[in-house]
């Protein structure tokens, strides 16, 4: 996982985890119909998957690193299928989920051709009509000094929408928080 010791320390914490459920999600689903068929592309440690295991029907997390990967299996494994894949190249079918979302972890992404593919991946297992919706961190110094050793490739709000949409989505929307360093999005299959 390309993440710090103290990056990985605060991400599987219970304080990370609160925030989660308390601040992050609210804004980043508000309005967002998730439908019966999710799949969370990088849940990492799992405080967003926790979370989402109790509003959906079905679940599948991506997660690229190995020992996360066997972590939430093992915690969660009876709730949510655990797929140890890239989010660049899933072994899931087309058309398979009614949203794909992802949370915090597109920083994570060495490149922007990377984070790219993703998109084109969560475009390609969209069912018509699906959305693909997320958050991720802007930069700060705070957020670049957590960063240091750490892949940290934050996006640009004004640039993500041309993005989205090369990827083959409409109705994209990319909000920045008023009070946070964050960016939301949403962008839909046609």
């Amino acid at each position: 996982m390309p993440m710090n010791l103290m990056h990985r320390k605060i991400c599987s914490s219970e304080k990370w985890a609160r925030t989660t459920k308390e601040l992050l999600l609210p804004w980043a689903l508000e309005g967002v119909r998730l439908g019966d068929d999710v799949l969370e592309i990088g849940p990492g440690f799992g405080a967003n998957l926790r979370e989402l295991v109790e509003r959906v029907e079905r679940l599948t997390a991506v997660e690229i690193d190995d020992d996360s990967a066997r972590l939430l299996t093992e915690r969660w494994g009876e709730r949510a299928r655990i797929v140890h894949a890239d989010g660049a190249a899933m072994p899931l079918p087309d058309t398979a989920f009614d949203s794909v979302v992802c949370f915090s972890m597109l920083h994570h992404v060495p490149t922007a051709a990377q984070q790219d593919r993703i998109f084109a991946e969560a475009h390609r297992v969209l069912r018509p009509g699906g959305i693909f919706a997320g958050s991720d961190s802007r930069s700060s110094l705070g957020f670049r000094l957590l960063h240091i050793r750490d892949t940290m490739n934050v996006l640009d709000p004004a640039t993500l929408p041309a993005r989205l949409r090369a990827a083959g989505f409409t109705d994209v929307s990319v909000t920045t928080h008023p009070e946070r360093d964050t960016l939301r999005f949403r962008a839909t299959r046609p």
